[in-house]
């Protein structure tokens, strides 16, 4: 505050106000000026870029050369930028040079962890290794950055619908964004507060800064917790920050077949995938790796629509048919009320055989039926394009030694018509509506995918 208006303000004070009312003025217009003094030169407005991101990626010497197929998918996928980041390794591995690979961040050697305590029995020491990622990454002191994301190396992620999520939060604020496990007894135990590190976590870069400050006394602390995750969620808790909760995140805590959380995927944007390792392939007879390629090949295409289910009605078949956009199409041979359509298909197996809680999901599921051939037609992404206005994706029906009614038994093919999808972050999603449109031929259905109109509902006739 300059001297002048100090002194004006002071004189005011002496006729108009007691020493104790004058004080409170001084102290609130100084205040007043300090805030504005360091108020951030970033307006809200401009738009979070992938240049607004780094990366904290967690490995080993050992993993790093089977786990970076899984990096090289998403990293630098979007056209024309360059993403920020590091994998943080123990030791490098043998023959592999720190910046090697365009294609892939470089490689970061942590930091010495010796000095702190760790008692957990059933734990790795490396959870303190992987804690310190917080810090060191920030100590690089990268220019412009709004959020540090953190996953494992073999957390897939998706950049662009990253971006379109994080943007929705002012960066300038203290956030701490991701989701949990799927299930219960998981997130029981660790904590329904904590972000799970393997489906990747986002920390605005306020808050990160400040983090980084306390975190080895922080560390201290926390001796008998399991993992990385559990120690940045308990000093990020300490701060009196809590989750935003994010369900686009996914810890993928499963075994086998996870086609029914990817064909019931929730009404928001597909943010990582996790445990390729311990799922199947999400296409059926494709190794891991090329299933992955084949579905980045729809992201490339439109990225904010994959996975988004939408659900239409053949009326003259009495069909339900539910379009996981840019992976799967499923024919019902009967009418199913929406919310039953919605309901994640238990296809996998829980993460860890034992009692009934370990077989219990944080999220609505229906029964996958033993018998096959009362389990609804499966069409899988076959091939995907990008058209004038939006795009077109052809689904081929998986094999399923069954005896159909004759139209089901032609079919071979569903077509997807859609536009462009672009959701405004901020504003509430609605699903939207399909329409099966008239074929040709007994092999071939189309369907167009389109914004619901203003009151209409989706349900059978």
């Amino acid at each position: 505050m300059k001297t002048q208006t100090l002194i004006k303000l002071i004189l005011v004070c002496s006729s108009f106000f007691t020493i104790s009312i004058c004080v409170s003025v001084l102290i609130l217009a100084k205040t007043k000026v300090v805030e504005l003094s360091y108020s951030p030169q970033v307006s809200q407005s401009d738009p979070t870029t992938v240049d607004h991101l780094v990366f904290g990626i967690a490995s080993t010497g050992n993993s790093w050369f089977r786990r970076k197929q899984y990096i090289k998918l998403w990293w630098n996928s979007i056209p024309n930028k360059t993403m920020r980041g590091c994998v943080f390794v123990d030791t490098l591995p043998h023959g592999e040079k720190a910046n090697n690979d365009a294609s892939l961040p470089p490689l970061c050697v942590s930091q010495d962890t010796s000095k702190f305590l760790y008692t957990h029995k059933g734990g790795l020491r490396s959870a303190i290794r992987l804690t310190r990622i917080v810090k060191e990454i920030v100590a690089f002191n990268h220019s412009r950055v709004r959020w540090y994301v953190f996953g494992d190396d073999d957390t897939i992620f998706f950049p662009h619908n990253l971006l379109k999520t994080l943007s929705k939060y002012d960066h300038r604020l203290w956030y701490y964004v991701g989701s949990t496990s799927e299930i219960y007894d998981a997130t029981q135990v660790f904590g329904f507060g904590m972000a799970f590190g393997g489906g990747g976590f986002a920390i605005s870069s306020s808050l990160a800064q400040v983090l980084a400050k306390v975190l080895d006394s922080c560390i201290q602390r926390y001796p008998y917790l399991y993992g990385s995750d559990a120690r940045v969620y308990s000093c990020i808790t300490e701060l009196g920050v809590g989750l935003t909760h994010e369900p686009g995140f996914h810890q993928v805590d499963l075994r086998g077949n996870i086609f029914g959380l990817l064909a019931s995927h929730p009404l928001t944007p597909l943010l990582s995938l996790h445990h390729p390792d311990h799922t199947d392939p999400i296409f059926p007879n494709m190794p891991t790796k090329k299933s992955l390629q084949h579905l980045f090949e729809a992201v490339h295409v439109d990225s904010e629509r994959i996975l988004q289910q939408s659900v239409c009605y053949e009326k003259r078949l009495s069909w339900t048919i539910s379009v996981s956009w840019g992976y799967s199409v499923q024919v019902f041979q009967n009418n199913m009320v929406l919310p039953e359509v919605l309901r994640v298909e238990k296809t996998f197996r829980q993460w860890l055989p034992g009692n009934v809680f370990k077989g219990i999901y944080n999220f609505n599921t229906r029964e996958y039926h033993r018998e096959p051939c009362k389990r609804p037609t499966v069409f899988y992404l076959d091939e995907v394009s990008s058209a004038k206005y939006g795009s077109i994706s052809s689904y081929k029906r998986h094999f399923q030694n069954c005896s159909y009614n004759s139209s089901m038994s032609k079919l071979e093919v569903i077509k997807v018509v859609t536009d462009e999808l672009h959701y405004d972050s901020k504003q509430t999603r609605r699903r939207q509506c399909c329409d099966v449109l008239p074929s040709n031929a007994g092999k071939l259905m189309e369907i167009a995918i389109r914004e619901c109109n203003y009151e209409e509902l989706i349900f059978m006739n």
